[in-house]
């Protein structure tokens, strides 16, 4: 932590340059590309940013849940894939009311977080081979029920967070909102109860938290659900984004989420990260996409550019641990 001292004689904290980094980066980006292309810094186009990153924005809130464990989750991308099928095809085809048929699709990602959870805890089997497993079951469900047709014609009510409101002559998303809000829920969370320090506790050290008297287990099993339950939250913003439910939606998206998670400065290791910082990592990614698009730059290239951020990312992950040794 770095210190520096005030005219009062006191010690003022500075957040660590780990903290600050994702931050920089994406400043960086920001200017780079304003200096490339003049729509880069126009409201829509930052509001269009937004929207973008917000499905993995919100799958990328459970997946620091998993990884603050020392866990990953793979499946996150097909159960959002499901939960969007299950959410769509209960309002169309069995016409339940647009709540119920959302709480279902929610109850169905928590209860493959809940699956993943008791995997990990009471099978003791690698979260890697859990979601891994879990990710092809969601997939071969997704296709059987929808018949790997897309679902349309969806209820309004459905698809209402895609709608915009007017802020400063920009029009923005509730869908955007609705991430924000999230991330400042999860971020209070984790910073301000005990439940959530849990959660780092148990990434650092799970048998020295274990032998304090925190039940492990526990905490992971709640982990895996909370996860699921964000994975479903995102459903919904990918219905309400496409007002479609689409069977081939979120084969990138884990992906995508841990390569967020990561660049926001989250240690795969476990025990060590800020969930804000997983938005700044979504927001990089987004950044880069949207800029080099505006530049006319092929997507290949975009994901290259991804693929070296996330190495570079890891590779400071490695050197600041060992740094702390």
């Amino acid at each position: 932590m770095t210190t520096s001292t005030t005219p009062a004689g006191h010690k003022l904290k500075l957040p660590p340059i780990g903290t600050l980094g994702p931050f920089i980066a994406l400043l960086i980006a920001c200017v780079f590309f304003a200096t490339q292309t003049d729509r880069f810094l126009s409201g829509e186009n930052l509001s269009l940013i937004l929207q973008q990153v917000a499905v993995v924005g919100v799958i990328a809130i459970g997946q620091t849940l998993v990884i603050l464990t020392a866990g990953i989750d793979l499946s996150c991308g097909m159960v959002m894939a499901l939960g969007s099928i299950v959410m769509t095809k209960f309002a169309t085809d069995l016409g339940l009311p647009t709540p119920v048929a959302i709480a279902c699709g929610l109850a169905v990602t928590m209860l493959f977080g809940l699956i993943n959870g008791l995997l990990v805890t009471r099978l003791k089997l690698p979260p890697f081979i859990v979601t891994l497993g879990t990710l092809n079951i969601a997939f071969a469900i997704t296709q059987l029920y929808s018949s790997s047709q897309t679902v349309t014609d969806l209820p309004d009510a459905m698809t209402w967070l895609g709608n915009t409101f007017g802020l400063g002559g920009t029009n923005v998303a509730y869908g955007t909102v609705l991430m924000l809000v999230l991330y400042g829920v999860a971020w209070f969370w984790l910073r301000e109860t005990a439940s959530g320090r849990h959660v780092y506790a148990v990434g650092n050290n799970a048998e020295a938290t274990r032998l304090t008297g925190i039940p492990t287990h526990r905490v992971l099993l709640g982990v895996y659900v909370l996860a699921g339950l964000f994975y479903g939250l995102a459903s919904m913003l990918s219905v309400a984004r496409t007002g479609v439910g689409d069977p081939n939606a979120g084969q990138t998206e884990n992906l995508d989420a841990i390569t967020a998670v990561v660049l926001g400065g989250t240690s795969l290791f476990g025990g060590r990260g800020i969930v804000l910082g997983t938005l700044v990592g979504a927001l990089i990614v987004g950044v880069f996409r949207n800029g080099l698009t505006l530049m006319g730059v092929s997507s290949v290239y975009q994901i290259l550019v991804t693929g070296v951020l996330v190495i570079l990312a890891v590779a400071a992950d490695q050197l600041s641990r060992k740094g702390t040794r």
